[in-house]
């Protein structure tokens, strides 16, 4: 267990926040928690592709004194992955919003936050 890398133990969180997201998501009659069984898939998600954008021993990909301009791409970081994880962390900030805008109409019509209650679509 001492050999295990950070890489292996961020991308094992990754993954158990993933699983427990969809948990969450699948099992949960209250609306309140399928929201958050959401925001732990997303968060999931976003240190799961932050463990695999990882390159150990290089550095951000800022170019400074430290980085050399010819050595630079054998130095530094694919900053892609980064920005991907920034844009979907924003994105997955509205989304939850939004989900919890819809949580609070919903609440305000029926009185209830379980999900069997609302049956006005179900054929």
């Amino acid at each position: 267990m001492e050999n295990l890398s950070l890489e292996i133990v961020t991308l094992i969180t990754g993954i158990a926040l993933l699983l427990i997201g969809i948990w969450g998501l699948l099992t949960q009659k209250n609306l309140i928690k399928m929201v958050i069984g959401f925001a732990l898939f997303d968060t999931g998600i976003h240190i799961i592709m932050v463990s695999i954008g990882y390159v150990k021993n290089r550095t951000a990909p800022i170019l400074d004194q430290a980085v050399k301009t010819n050595q630079a791409a054998e130095k530094i970081v694919d900053p892609v992955p980064q920005a991907l994880v920034l844009t979907a962390i924003v994105i997955g900030l509205g989304i939850t919003a939004l989900m919890l805008a819809f949580v609070l109409k919903m609440y305000q019509k029926k009185k209830s936050l379980e999900i069997n209650n609302f049956n006005d679509l179900k054929w």
